[in-house]
Order: C-alpha cells, then sequence, then structure tokens
C-alpha cells in the first residue's frame, strides 16, 4: 500500500468528536484542500483513515538546484549570537584514555560540530578532579616506584607509572624525599599530555581545561559552601557534611564532605557548574558515563536551590563500551593497567572507523565494539562503505571531466525521471531535517544512518544508471545529482569529523 511522502493521521483524530467514519473525514478534508501548485502531485486515502500526500518531482529539482547553490547546504542559524559550551571527556589523569573515554570523546566532538553546524558560538571544554584520593594514590603509586617499595592496596599498575618514575629520576635523580609533592604533580602533567595526544589523533581538540584544584585555590569551594549554608541546606551529622537534597526535591540526603574532610565530588561539582553558568552560556551540555547517572540530579537540584536557571543545561549519559573480538568479549582491568588504550586502538584501525563505531549505535545503548569489523577494510564496514560513495562519486567527475562533461547550471532536472533517480533526490531533500533532529536529540548516530541510508541510495543508482553516456543532456543531469550527492556527503562526513577521502 502506498502512503505518499507524507502521511496524516488527522481523519481518525477528528472521527470521535465528529461521530463519523475516519474515510469520510478524510475524504471530506481530501475535497476542501487548497496545496500549493506544483508542490504536491497527488492526495489519496486509505484504510482505516489515512490522508496521504505524494510530492511532485518539481520539488525535488528544486532542491538539488538548490544543493548546486550552496555547498553549505543543510546548515542551520538556530544557534546564531548564541553560545553554547560542551564539556566532555573529562577523564581524570590518572592514566591512558580507554575505549568508554573514546566513546564520550566523540560523541561530544559530533554534538560540538551540531552545534557548530547550526550556528552556535560553541565552547569545547574539560573539565578533571585533581584534588581528591584518585590523584593522591596516583602520586603514590609513582613514588613507590621510583623508590622500588611497594604499591599501595588500591594503587595504580602498568608501565606508564614506571616510566613516570623513570622520567623523574632522569631529571632529579635520587634527590627526591618521601611525600613530595612532585610524584603527583608530574605524573598529572605527563599524563594529561598524553590524553590530549590521544584525543589530538581523533581530530578532537578542546577550547577549555578546568580543574577541581582552581575552585579550592580561588575560593569557589568555601563560597558555595556558605552559600548553601545561607540557604540552610547543609547540616552536620556523623563528623560528615551533608546536603538537604530531600529539601529540594531528592530522595535522600547526600554527603558533601565526608568524615575524613575529603569533599565528594558533588561539592566541586556545583562550584564548577555555577562557574559554567556565569559565563552567559546559553546553552550548556554535559556528557557523562552511565557512573554519573545518580550524581548530577543532585547538582541541578542545588543549582536551583542557589538561585540558578538550570533550564538550558541538558545532561546526556552514555552506556559503556564492550570490545569484541573473534565473537568474544575482551577482558579488561583498568586499575590493572589491562586494557586496549584509545590511542592504541586508533593506531590499530585509524581515526575514521573509530569515531564512526562509537557513534554508530545510540549513546543510550550499550556498545558492542567489533573489532574484527572494524579492521575490515571492505564494504563490509560502514565505514568503508560511506567513504567508497564519496571516492566513487569523485572518479565519476574526474571520468566525465576526461570525457568533456562537468556540472553545468543549465543541466535538464526533468531527465532524471528513473526510480532510483527520485528515490536519492527525495533521500538529499531530507537532509536539513535530520540535521535539525539531530540538533533537537543531540545524537550523531541520527547523521550516521541517514548517511548510510544516502550512500545505499547512491550504489542504487550507481548500478543501474550509467552516469557518463553518448547522450550529453542526460550526462549533464546526473552530474548534477552526482555532485549534489558529494555535497551532501561532504557534510554528513564532516559534521561526524570523518574524512571524505577523493580515492580509495
Amino acid at each position: 500500500m502506498d502512503f505518499g511522502d507524507l502521511s496524516s493521521n488527522i481523519a481518525l483524530t477528528l472521527a470521535k468528536d465528529l461521530k463519523k467514519n475516519p474515510i469520510q473525514i478524510a475524504n471530506d478534508i481530501k475535497e476542501t484542500l487548497k496545496l500549493p501548485q506544483g508542490l504536491i502531485e497527488e492526495v489519496t486515502v486509505t484504510p482505516p483513515g489515512f490522508l496521504n500526500f505524494k510530492i511532485g518531482q518539481n520539488y525535488y529539482y528544486q532542491t538539488l538546484a538548490q544543493i548546486l547553490s550552496d555547498k553549505n547546504f543543510g546548515r542551520g542559524i538556530t544557534g546564531k549570537g548564541k553560545k553554547a559550551n560542551v564539556e566532555f571527556v573529562s577523564a581524570n589523569p590518572t592514566g591512558p584514555l580507554t575505549v568508554g573515554h573514546g566513546r564520550q570523546a566523540v560523541l561530544g566532538d559530533c554534538i560540538a560540530r551540531i552545534l557548530q553546524w547550526n550556528s552556535y558560538d560553541v565552547t569545547k571544554e574539560y573539565y578533571y578532579n585533581n584534588a581528591g584520593r584518585q590523584m593522591r594514590i596516583l602520586g603514590q603509586s609513582v613514588e613507590a616506584r621510583y623508590f622500588n617499595t611497594e604499591l599501595p592496596s588500591d594503587g595504580y599498575q602498568g608501565d606508564y607509572i614506571i616510566d613516570i618514575a623513570k622520567l623523574i629520576r632522569s631529571e632529579k635523580g635520587d634527590n627526591i624525599e618521601h611525600g613530595d609533592s612532585i610524584f603527583q604533580k608530574k605524573a598529572e602533567e605527563i599524563i594529561f599530555e598524553d590524553i590530549k595526544k590521544s584525543l589530538e589523533k581523533l581530530s578532537i581538540h578542546h577550547d577549555v581545561f578546568s580543574n577541581e584544584q582552581t575552585f579550592y585555590d580561588n575560593g569557589s569551594i568555601d563560597q558555595t559552601i556558605s552559600d548553601l549554608k545561607n540557604k540552610d541546606l547543609i547540616y552536620e551529622a556523623d563528623g560528615a557534611t551533608w546536603l538537604k537534597t530531600t529539601a529540594i526535591g531528592m530522595d535522600e540526603n547526600r554527603v558533601l564532605i565526608k568524615s575524613t574532610g575529603e569533599p565528594t565530588y558533588r561539592l566541586p561539582d556545583i562550584a564548577y557548574h555555577r562557574n559554567k553558568l556565569e559565563r552567559d552560556f546559553n546553552f550548556i551540555v554535559d556528557i557523562f558515563g552511565a557512573d554519573h547517572m545518580g550524581t548530577y540530579p543532585d547538582i541541578l537540584a542545588a543549582l536551583n536551590a542557589l538561585d540558578y536557571d538550570t533550564e538550558n543545561i541538558r545532561v546526556l549519559i552514555h552506556q559503556f563500551v564492550t570490545l569484541i573480538k573473534g565473537g568474544e568479549k575482551v577482558k579488561m582491568s583498568t586499575r590493572k593497567a589491562d586494557f586496549i588504550t584509545l590511542e592504541k586502538l586508533t593506531k590499530e584501525i585509524g581515526a575514521d572507523v573509530v569515531r564512526y563505531f562509537f557513534i554508530m549505535r545510540g549513546m543510550n545503548s550499550h556498545l558492542n565494539f567489533d573489532l574484527d569489523l572494524a579492521a575490515d577494510q571492505s564494504e563490509k564496514n560502514p565505514v568503508y562503505y560511506l567513504q567508497y560513495a564519496y571516492a566513487r562519486i569523485c572518479n565519476i567527475i574526474k571520468h566525465g571531466e576526461s570525457k568533456g562533461i562537468s556540472y553545468q547550471s543549465d543541466y535538464d532536472a526533468k531527465l532524471l525521471n528513473h526510480p532510483v533517480e527520485i528515490r536519492l533526490l527525495k533521500k538529499l531533500d531530507q537532509f536539513p531535517i535530520i540535521i535539525e533532529n539531530s540538533l533537537q536529540s543531540l545524537e550523531p548516530q541520527t547523521i550516521a544512518n541517514y548517511l548510510q541510508d544516502t550512500a545505499n541510495c547512491f550504489h542504487k543508482f550507481y548500478s543501474e544508471c550509467h552516469v557518463i553516456t553518448d547522450d550529453i543532456d542526460l550526462s549533464n543531469a546526473r552530474i548534477a545529482l552526482v555532485s549534489a550527492t558529494q555535497t551532501v556527503l561532504a557534510n554528513g562526513l564532516d559534521l561526524l569529523g570523518i574524512s571524505a577521502p577523493e580515492k580509495m
């Protein structure tokens, strides 16, 4: 049954109130509709009462002309004059980035690109905790390797800890005493540089780096405690300092400062988000792993209680990543440093593949990263399937030029009437809608799925329609369609941070 290009259930929703058969209502609406001439080719009614609209081919020919005249086809203006902040990765510098961090890194970068494509002035930010227990244990682990003593019971293992200790010894010799702050400071510095390099290999760059210690040093933490006290939202119990989260809509109160005197992450996170809100961003995006599911609502509730407007803060949670090889789960342990680093993964299978695989599933879904498929350099690999489409287009255009055929603005679009040509035109027309949908959902997978569909439509067109033929007029029209497809694929790949190779 053909439901056309657009379908409406308005007759079904009106049937109860009007006490009429929905098919009759749909037919009545059809008879009274006044539609733009040339836009809708046909209106039909199908059971149980759908109104179906078939868009005329002239509309798609107009879209084709629009794409060919605008290399930025699909770019939006929703964020014009607005500032956005996207915080992502934000891994503490206790070791190399893992594949879990990689998923968040690519998601965050793609979301920033989507916002930029829609005219937002985007700040990409990385925040990390460097004033707590994890960092102290890191320093103690390096110190143990430096003095060749036993690691702390929950210390960090791995060759990178040994390498840091060796570097400190090469620079400072044997002149360092137990408990010196250099162990933690040097480890943080070295690991953070390694993190930056790993991200750069995926073409990911942050504009701002913020850290927890800064907010202790500038008094923001103390000010936050004072402001919460003034709101009667803090109390002492069992030697700890508690936040009255039950008073601001949460299920139970939360510890802000432990009985040991060490703050939980909630306290610096509240101070940090106050800082972000005071920087006058119109839109703030926080991207966290599933392990943050239980903490971010407390942060937002506390900010609201401190009279901050959190309406424009969007918190995105992504699920975990499991590496699969030979159909089996790859077992890893972060604490024991027994894991595949993001840098190693990128080196082995390439940045384009890593980026695509991290966003090929929705962020709410657990991601099984198939290493065998990722390493496959055939069209079975969805990244290569996309890039083959783009490279094939470049080859067609080059072949056409060798035959004296190139895009001409006076092409006859009406010659594009083969079903696979119309199907491809319809798919290209969807690109701005896909971009708008991805902006609303902040889900890069939307674009990835669309690009796969577009590549599929193009490959189908290529297999059924010869582009360069003895018919010059038809060749010119098809070169126009191919060129438009090139623009859309290039824009879509750029939004995902994936290269568009002219040769493969």
